[in-house]
């Protein structure tokens, strides 16, 4: 006759699964304390060698990546992207953002030098307090994320590339072992990637640049819940741009006046295109092409750009600005103006280009100290609404027709632009 008695749980096995149990719980708790507190510095450095949960599956990752022929990821990728969609910090001391605020976003790559100016810049902003400050990061670097991870001044949402070739040691976007280098010739090298126009093969922490801006353009105009349903402008500034006071009451003034004072103008701007110039200091509005220090510009303006990833992505050039003047802006079909005042709101300060003079014993500037003058007339909006337009017919800088500085001839970097633009649009779908 068969036994109905179920066999018992031995002490060993039972304090197994206690074990299990209440390290699962831990955990978990663990995970919440952080996201909570929504303190990347916290995750990266804990979560990999901490906590097992969910932390090295790419199944974790968002599910449009499903569709996408993009790089697997590794653990910091995954990690990075999943904190893109916590909510911003500072919500207790800025719980309300102002109705009609302008989103500033500063993107950033490895200057911490550079950022502690910026940001000491942006603290001392007339308005600040009233929007949402988006910091987009080229990569995971300490210093840099712990600087902005001490910003008090108003809301702050911080969002990494999870594809940035800083993140991928020894696999594409970042430097492969089979990659070729330098001028190196495929077939006898038996190395992978396309050269340049100039017979030079990609050098990823240069080519980031490009990458880190069309990802960053996608995402926030597309892919984050704070910002994709967002009609107004949005302002975007660098590292290396030292912010005046009025910066935010002027930007709100001239892009509220430009459907009127310049309708054919595609954005406004804080400086002039030339980034020497202070501007002229006329009683007028200056229209000129967009410059790339403080441009402001909205989602109908993004959605003409969006329709021009291929020009974007083919384009033989490691700058974004540049591609974008000498590919994109003239393939919309006539000249692409931007408003701004006749006095600069902003300032490019940087004396090295993006991958020079990085690190906290290192820096570009004289003496470590930027010297910009902020006279009374900085501190606050200075712009007339009644003033005219002054319009610079000839465009000055790089046009149509110019064939770029190369850099970006790889397949490969021309491939994954694309999947950036694809990635919060239905893969056949048509983007609006």
């Amino acid at each position: 006759m068969a036994s109905n008695k179920k066999p018992r749980m031995t002490d060993a096995a039972f304090h197994r699964c206690l074990s299990v149990v209440l390290v699962t719980l831990i955990s978990v708790a663990l995970m919440l304390f952080l996201l909570q507190n929504n303190r990347v510095s916290d995750l990266v450095t804990r979560c990999p060698s901490e906590i097992g949960l969910g932390c090295d599956s790419a199944n974790n990752s968002p599910r449009f990546k499903r569709t996408l022929n993009v790089p697997i990821q590794n653990q910091l990728s995954i990690l990075l992207e999943k904190q893109n969609q916590f909510p911003p910090r500072n919500l207790d001391l800025f719980p309300q953002l102002a109705e009609d605020h302008i989103t500033i976003v500063l993107y950033v790559h490895n200057r911490p030098q550079y950022l502690r100016v910026v940001v000491e810049s942006l603290s001392r902003v007339a308005g600040i307090g009233e929007t949402l400050l988006i910091v987009s990061h080229d990569g995971y670097f300490d210093g840099m994320n712990k600087i902005v991870e001490g910003i008090r001044f108003c809301q702050v949402k911080q969002i990494f590339a999870p594809y940035s070739p800083h993140i991928f040691n020894n696999t594409f976007p970042g430097v492969s072992p089979t990659d070729c280098k330098d001028k190196d010739d495929p077939v006898k090298q038996h190395c992978e990637g396309n050269p340049d126009q100039y017979g030079n093969h990609r050098s990823p922490k240069i080519l980031s640049l490009k990458h880190h801006w069309w990802w960053m353009m996608n995402t926030v105009w597309d892919g984050l819940k704070e910002t994709r349903e967002h009609s107004g402008h949005i302002l975007f500034i660098e590292e290396d741009h030292f912010i005046f006071p009025n910066a935010y009451r002027n930007i709100q003034v001239l892009t509220a006046l430009k459907p009127k004072k310049c309708p054919k103008c595609y954005a406004a701007n804080l400086a002039p295109c030339d980034v020497k110039s202070r501007g002229e200091g006329w009683e007028s509005l200056i229209a000129e092409r967009m410059g790339n220090v403080g441009y402001a510009f909205n989602r109908t303006v993004w959605r003409k750009i969006h329709r021009k990833a291929s020009e974007f992505c083919f384009f033989d050039d490691y700058n974004w600005d540049i591609t974008m003047w000498a590919a994109v802006y003239p393939s919309f079909g006539g000249s692409v103006y931007s408003l701004r005042g006749p006095k600069t709101s902003a300032v490019h300060f940087g004396k090295c280009g993006l991958h020079q003079g990085q690190g906290g014993t290192v820096s570009c500037m004289d003496n470590g100290v930027v010297n910009i003058q902020v006279e009374e007339v900085d501190k606050a909006g200075n712009i007339n609404s009644k003033w005219g337009v002054h319009v610079y017919e000839n465009q000055a800088g790089y046009q149509a027709g110019f064939k770029g500085w190369g850099g970006w001839g790889d397949t490969r970097d021309r491939e994954l632009c694309l999947e950036f633009a694809n990635m919060y649009h239905f893969r056949h779908g048509a983007s609006c």
